[in-house]
């Protein structure tokens, strides 16, 4: 143990808290980091199948640009300090060997996150961080040397404090939103937490009839008759799981922000393009040369050359066409309804899986009162934050671990 009370305690040892107190030990600060788990890094563990995809093969301004234009301009300066590179580059020297996929995600060539995990938890203690573990942080005061920290166990007390306690996402995890009260008992705002990257539910039961089906490209959109709140990341393009609630996969988890965002509570469909590589237009030539070529040809040996045979039957079922009806044999009306099926499949959305399926959760701390260049607090001296307590949330693929491991460094080098 310390034998006087440390400069600088983290709180939560993610990602983001694990890489913040290995830098602040660095620099010769005596670092205290506080864990509620029995395990270091429980998130960290579970991520990417337990073979947590650690980055993406892009530059900072990729990063940057996949959160949007308000988090990507918040993040730009802590992304470019410590890009996908050198985050890789640290790994690397740290023993983690890593692997790019054909996605652009990048994995420890182990496939094991324990390997990950290991590698921060080794680096901060050689820098020199003390870690304790089991112990709940269950309030924050600030003092006039810096803070005083509660727990049943024992009082903390330090001058800088780094919290990267995280959201709510898998509070199985322990993530369960504790920080929250904290920092608005110190005069931070909280933009409402919503749960992001989760699984969507939906109501049409033809969905649920195809559960257990993968389509490896589509593209998705949430659609409704009103604005939505939400600007940005209301599309996606990617891998579609078909499941028994509803759907998951990328494609539908990207989108799930605009689902659960408090603002966009009315209805919503989920508009689906099933063959995205085809245009609208060169589908229906396609659609008219195979009805002049064949068209005693039954319509779902058409469409199960374009899409699986199980969702040809219910793009078929959902427009009340025949799928033995003849090419030939289609209508003008028809020929529309079943090339929307193939182009604008819709679906609609009843919420999602929360926070229990949610790898990343939207909303925290305001963006607007933190430093972007420091992580330091705008309103509180001292006071630093870091990772999912920040009201950022990026897509799948390594870029939400990227922003833990950008912003705790930041934090960690002006704590």
């Amino acid at each position: 143990m310390m034998d006087k009370s440390p400069e600088v305690i983290v709180v939560g040892a993610g990602a983001a808290g694990l890489m913040a107190a290995a830098t602040a030990a660095e620099r010769g600060r005596q670092t205290l980091l506080i864990e509620k788990n029995r395990k270091l890094g429980v998130k960290i563990l579970m991520s990417g199948g337990t073979r947590c995809n650690l980055t993406h093969d892009t530059d900072w301004q990729g990063i940057a640009n996949a959160f949007g234009k308000q988090q990507g301009r918040f993040l730009k300066f802590a992304l470019a300090s410590f890009d996908p590179d050198q985050v890789i580059m640290f790994f690397n020297g740290r023993g983690v060997t890593t692997k790019r996929e054909d996605t652009g995600k990048i994995f420890p060539m182990s496939d094991k996150a324990l390997h990950v995990r290991d590698a921060l938890v080794e680096h901060a203690l050689a820098a020199g961080a003390e870690i304790i573990n089991e112990t709940a942080i269950t309030g924050i005061e600030k003092s006039t040397s810096g803070f005083k920290l509660f727990s049943e166990q024992q009082t903390f007390e330090c001058q800088s404090l780094i919290v990267t306690i995280g959201g709510q996402s898998y509070p199985g995890c322990g993530t369960t939103g504790d920080g929250y009260a904290w920092l608005e008992g110190l005069g931070h705002s909280i933009e409402t937490p919503c749960p992001a990257l989760t699984p969507v539910r939906i109501g049409d039961d033809w969905v649920k009839q195809l559960s257990g089906m993968t389509m490896p490209d589509v593209k998705i959109e949430v659609a409704s008759d009103r604005k939505l709140a939400t600007q940005d990341r209301n599309d996606y393009r990617g891998s579609f799981l078909f499941t028994h609630t509803g759907c998951s996969g990328p494609a539908p988890m990207n989108v799930s922000r605009s689902v659960t965002h408090p603002e966009n509570n009315f209805p919503k469909q989920l508009v689906c393009d099933w063959i995205p590589d085809v245009h609208a237009e060169s589908l229906k030539e396609l659609l008219a040369e195979e009805t002049r070529q064949q068209g005693s040809r039954q319509l779902i040996s058409w469409l199960s050359e374009l899409v699986p045979r199980r969702l040809a039957e219910s793009i078929c079922e959902t427009h009340q066409v025949s799928p033995e009806v003849r090419m030939a044999e289609l209508n003008k009306q028809k020929r529309s309804m079943v090339l929307n099926g193939l182009k604008q499949s819709q679906m609609q959305i009843k919420g999602t899986l929360g926070f229990a399926k949610a790898e990343v959760t939207a909303g925290g701390v305001a963006l607007g009162e933190v430093n972007q260049k420091t992580m330091a607090s705008k309103l509180v001296p001292g006071l630093f934050l870091a990772g999912e307590i920040l009201d950022i949330d990026g897509p799948i693929g390594g870029y939400n671990f990227q922003a833990a491991f950008s912003t705790g460094r930041l934090a960690g080098q002006n704590a």
